[in-house]
């Protein structure tokens, strides 16, 4: 098909909810794709960062081709090798902890949000503070965990017993915290929010503010982790740990997955039932 016919296949059947440029993208290599009329692009945007060691990157493509040819899906109530391992490693790369394995970065929050409200719940305490400008994602929970109306405003009623602080502005959070928080959710560095940066001191007074109150820190490192901002994941630039740690993007570097890493004891809230 030529461009223009993929393009009005597009019009006709899929929704319109992403604004798309008029490219059709049809491989790439490295940091180099091209398009259907044989155009070359140096690719800087990789995919929201999902592409972290580039297009087809021979490593990842055969690995994927190997694993397809054996098993391409695999109940959760079975074990398998592969997912052990990863989950071994992300442990060894950051910290000491479980893996919960999903699809997406908005799983992934969305998994973090229901082992906040869990371990909160049970001790009498279900609300949950974010930062203004922050992205979580566009499910329902992720959606409203992230501080920017524009996303949230056509999609009301949002989920309840979320508030949401100025990024940095430690005296802001501090002043709303109360007897009803049980988790704080922040990015590293924000992203879609406009690349903002705290400091050292910030996210050290909110570790303590956390272990003080009995509160859960999650770190979102959707877009921070594994190597975009030149340690392992973001969190390693100010010597302190988050309590859950969600990733996705660059993980599958375009596969599929997401992840959340917890410490002890909330590695252990999910539990079956």
């Amino acid at each position: 098909m030529d461009t223009k016919s993929i393009i009005d296949s597009f019009t006709e059947y899929v929704m319109p909810n992403y604004g798309r440029l008029p490219v059709v993208i049809v491989k790439g290599r490295g940091s180099r794709v091209w398009d259907s009329d044989g155009r070359e692009y140096l690719d800087l945007f990789p995919g929201w960062g999902v592409s972290g060691i580039g297009y087809g990157h021979p490593k990842v493509v055969e690995a994927i081709r190997k694993q397809v040819g054996k098993l391409i899906h695999m109940p959760n109530n079975f074990y398998n090798e592969l997912q052990g391992e990863l989950a071994r490693t992300i442990s060894e790369k950051s910290f000491e902890g479980k893996c919960f394995f999903c699809n997406s970065g908005a799983e992934a929050i969305e998994t973090a949000i229901k082992l906040i409200r869990k371990y909160g719940n049970e001790r009498g305490r279900n609300e949950i503070i974010t930062m203004s400008n922050s992205f979580h994602g566009r499910t329902y929970g992720a959606m409203t965990a992230t501080g920017q109306t524009k996303y949230q405003k056509e999609f009301v009623p949002v989920v309840p017993g979320f508030k949401y602080v100025e990024f940095g502005d430690f005296g802001a959070l501090s002043d709303a915290v109360n007897d009803r928080t049980c988790g704080i959710i922040v990015e590293p560095i924000q992203g879609e929010g406009g690349v903002n940066v705290a400091s050292k001191e910030y996210f050290e007074r909110v570790r303590e503010l956390c272990d003080e109150k009995d509160i859960v820190l999650v770190f979102d490192e959707v877009q921070t982790g594994f190597g975009r901002t030149g340690k392992y994941f973001g969190y390693q630039h100010y010597g302190v740990v988050p309590d859950v740690m969600t990733l996705a993007k660059a993980i599958g570097d375009g596969f599929p997955i997401g992840a959340v890493i917890a410490r002890a004891p909330w590695s252990d809230v999910l539990q079956p039932g």
